[in-house]
């Protein structure tokens, strides 16, 4: 099992390296293939979206046939094909579709994860362990900034596309010799008692439901996303320069995942670590809103602060998690999985109409950026209001 959760965690890898990638690709794309950040917006929403409506019949997979063929497979025809249509596009429609089926490659390694994590090993340390694998499963995010900004200087994008086809790939052979599946639990009782109603009525379940729709977003939209647009447009900065400032923040998030693991049981309180640590999201995002050009190191530890504070996923999930029995934790983790990447996705597809609509001729790009960040602020808020009335559960 160990080998098959480390090459869980290496899918896990690709998994936030495609969605991060885009805001470093942004310029490339633009020059060669037309494809703008309203196209960037819409591809990065998709991925979300199709992740997002792929995880309760990943759910489903998982309670019936195990992680092993739910990943291997998904990861195999999905990841490493989507990665081959991306080496080869012509305009940004291609994108799109490369980033459908990238999401459907992706959608089940977490939270295979996540299920093995939660059938073989005590409740009290299911959030360290969700953190840690979202912590190593970072390093994608930061092959994303700065590395993959010198990759794609030394041998083209193209070519670069074409090398994470094949190591997609690969992953998924090693997933499906690798990953043991554990026993099933109570099979017909799962059956029976999970269905997406039974899910939806989990007592005590919305609130953090709520939130976990909003909290994963600005941290994944803007590292993914929109970066790379409001440094280069904000501060002139070159794909060096937005490389360096995305490897910060994604080294911020690195750091999040990790620390808000173990602090549930440091703190005795799942509720109260993740709200303070989303407040201070807010915080982040309204220094970015108010002074959008104050400068870009001024903004840079901004948004780190935002991937610090905003990779409360694992604590989201942890507080999620103790709501269900044994027999529903394939499909209960994926239906909050769901609600985190659906948000995201959600907000992301709204996001390049919104800055569409705030931006353009006789419009400052520093005032359509304020308007971009509070935009995410405003639903940020609103679930961390609502949160406040979620029941706190045993560490």
């Amino acid at each position: 099992m160990r080998a098959g959760l480390f090459f869980l965690v290496a899918g896990y890898v690709l998994s936030q390296f495609y969605r991060a990638f885009l805001a470093v690709l942004a310029p490339v794309l633009a020059t060669e293939i037309g494809a703008t950040p309203s196209d960037l917006a819409l591809s990065s929403g998709i991925w979300f979206f199709i992740f997002a409506a792929m995880q309760m019949p990943v759910g489903v997979a998982l309670d019936r046939i195990g992680p092993r063929r739910t990943a291997a497979v998904l990861l195999g025809l999905g990841g490493a094909i989507g990665a081959a249509i991306f080496a080869m596009a012509e305009g940004p429609w291609a994108i799109h579709l490369a980033m459908a089926l990238i999401g459907i490659g992706c959608s089940p390694v977490l939270m295979a994860s996540y299920y093995i994590f939660a059938r073989l090993y005590p409740p009290a340390i299911f959030g360290t362990l969700a953190g840690a694998v979202i912590g190593i499963g970072s390093l994608g995010n930061i092959a994303g900034a700065a590395p993959l900004a010198w990759l794609v200087t030394a041998v083209g994008w193209r070519s670069a596309l074409w090398g994470l086809a094949a190591v997609t790939a690969g992953v998924a052979l090693a997933l499906w010799v690798f990953v043991r599946d554990p026993e099933r639990a109570e099979p017909e009782a799962a059956a029976q008692s999970a269905s997406f109603l039974a899910l939806m009525r989990r007592p005590g379940l919305w609130p953090v439901l709520v939130l976990m729709a909003v909290a994963y977003a600005p941290a994944a939209a803007i590292r993914g996303l929109w970066a790379g647009p409001y440094l280069s447009e904000t501060f002139g900065a070159d794909a060096a320069t937005i490389g360096r400032s995305t490897l910060i923040m994604a080294l911020a998030m690195v750091a999040g995942s990790f620390a808000y693991g173990p602090l549930d049981r440091i703190f005795g309180t799942r509720k109260w670590v993740v709200f303070a640590g989303n407040a201070g999201a807010a915080l982040c995002l309204g220094g970015l809103m108010l002074a959008p050009a104050a400068g870009i190191w001024q903004a840079t530890a901004l948004l780190a602060g935002l991937g610090l504070f905003g990779s409360s996923f694992p604590a989201i999930m942890a507080h999620g998690r103790a709501f269900f029995p044994p027999e529903m934790i394939g499909r209960g983790v994926t239906f909050l999985n769901m609600f985190g990447i659906g948000g995201a996705g959600i907000l992301q597809f709204a996001s390049g109409r919104f800055h569409a609509a705030t931006s353009g001729p006789g419009i400052a790009a520093t005032d359509g950026y304020a308007l971009l960040f509070g935009f995410f602020l405003l639903p940020l808020v609103i679930g961390l209001g609502l949160y406040l009335f979620s029941r706190d559960t045993e560490t």
